[in-house]
């Protein structure tokens, strides 16, 4: 008898486009890697924010760690996950590239104005969304607000729809 197939694995198609390839990588990160892209992913897209956090940068109020980027992925996408949630219905692939190509679709069609950077990471939080939703979810619970504060960090007001 031969082993259950396993269409996850396969080699790609020499007809797949080279961003499939990248999707599949980024789905082999962790949530917060994923959510790390998605801040600095929301940055490369636009060029205003771009030179806004490099004038930032050159004042040295740009911080550029990965918690910062982190935060500034939670609130992008508790800002896009229930368009991209509300976005039609797409049947299972059964393959990891089918899903993936599927997964940028329904990110493209539901949110406006992405680059391809921020479609690549979207998609790859939406098909890790369990994963990515527990994180989400448990930063949350580390950081209470302060009483009073009025502060903000730099970059979430760079981020900030």
């Amino acid at each position: 008898m031969s082993e259950p197939y396993d269409s996850r694995f396969t080699l790609p198609s020499i007809d797949d486009a080279p961003s499939t390839e990248s999707g599949v990588i980024l789905l082999g990160l962790d949530a917060e890697r994923l959510l790390a892209g998605v801040g600095l992913a929301r940055l490369a897209d636009e060029p205003a924010l771009v030179a806004l956090a490099v004038d930032q940068a050159r004042h040295d109020a740009l911080d550029l760690g990965t918690g910062a980027l982190v935060e500034a992925g939670i609130l992008r996408w508790r800002a896009v996950r229930p368009l991209i949630e509300a976005g039609p219905e797409m049947t299972a692939a059964g393959s990891l590239r089918r899903e993936w190509e599927h997964a940028t679709a329904r990110v493209t069609a539901t949110v406006a104005g992405l680059g391809p950077a921020s479609v690549a990471c979207l998609a790859a939080c939406w098909l890790r969304r369990d994963d990515v939703d527990d994180m989400v979810e448990f930063a949350g619970h580390l950081r209470a607000p302060e009483n009073g504060s009025d502060t903000q960090d730099v970059l979430s007001r760079v981020f900030a729809d």
